[in-house]
């Protein structure tokens, strides 16, 4: 992580932006499953190796689980498992493993680099159950509730960082990167001169100077639809067309939130907008969040937008 971009085309999320992102699946919809060139925002990384010919569930015994994610990213190298390093996929395999005594292999609809947060990352995985008294003897399939319960005991074991948010029970030819629907990315954005509060450190982009919501509401205008993102991809993609669909893309202003006013603040804020706000309180920033929807991004597209 760099604390500044070397220049604007920099500003990839992975650095110091911090979005957080959904991933949305349509568990039993065949409607226009992703290209397998198709890359998530953040991605460099081809195809795991067999994904690219979207491969059945190859043990009729296993069950195989729709599970949704959520995770602060600052302490993973990203999603996808790497040696030696701490990532997503690698912790819940492990917290699996655990759970039902085999491997499994997780695989994510979409993927994250280094310091990117999800509030729900969809993934798939194949679990056989296997009783523990009478080895090779199978059992019926946990239910997901089950699943959802110990799987994040051993989450929670771990640095606490990463929970299991939602799991069900889906068919063998399910597969959660090819029949993701839409992924979603919120970047949220600190307007003002005051330092960033300790509580939103790596939650939050701060820009001391102030920021034009409506101009940049307008330009958003331009970027939805169906267009070349040439300009918005970096050179590392390995899409094979840089042709792409934004469904949404917009700013809007919020709340800045974990936030909380104490008394005296609030007692402040209802005698006549007053604005000295008393030692020991923090002045507000004005919190902005730009969100970007979209079947499937290029390489750091969003960030560069």
């Amino acid at each position: 992580m760099t604390e500044k971009p070397k220049s604007p085309r920099d500003c990839a999320f992975e650095s110091w932006e911090r979005p957080s992102k959904i991933a949305k699946s349509e568990c039993y919809s065949d409607e226009g499953e992703a290209e397998a060139e198709e890359e998530e925002e953040g991605s460099q990384q081809a195809p795991e190796s067999g994904v690219a010919s979207r491969p059945m569930n190859q043990n009729p015994r296993a069950q195989r689980y729709l599970v949704a994610i959520e995770y602060i990213g600052t302490r993973f190298s990203g999603s996808q498992k790497q040696p030696n390093f701490r990532t997503v996929v690698g912790v819940l395999e492990e917290a699996f493993h655990k759970f039902i005594g085999q491997p499994v292999s997780v695989l994510c609809s979409s993927r994250t680099d280094a310091g990117v947060h999800a509030l729900s990352n969809v993934c798939h995985v194949d679990v056989e159950r296997i009783s523990k008294r009478k080895p090779g003897e199978v059992l019926a399939p946990h239910e997901p509730q089950v699943v959802k319960r110990a799987v994040n005991h051993f989450l929670q074991r771990n640095e606490g960082d990463i929970s299991v948010i939602d799991v069900r029970c889906i068919p063998a030819d399910f597969h959660a990167r090819y029949r993701a629907r839409e992924r979603t990315y919120f970047y949220r954005l600190f307007s003002g001169p005051e330092p960033l509060s300790t509580f939103e450190k790596e939650r939050a982009w701060h820009v001391t100077e102030e920021l034009n919501l409506v101009s940049m509401q307008e330009a958003c205008k331009v970027l939805i639809g169906h267009h070349d993102f040439s300009s918005f991809r970096a050179s590392g993609c390995q899409a094979n067309s840089p042709i792409r669909t934004l469904d949404e893309l917009n700013v809007t202003e919020v709340v800045s939130s974990p936030y909380f006013p104490s008394m005296v603040e609030r007692r402040v804020e209802s005698t006549n907008g007053a604005t000295d706000l008393g030692f020991g309180m923090r002045k507000k920033h004005r919190c902005l969040v730009v969100t970007a929807r979209a079947r499937a991004f290029l390489y750091h597209q969003v960030g560069f937008i």
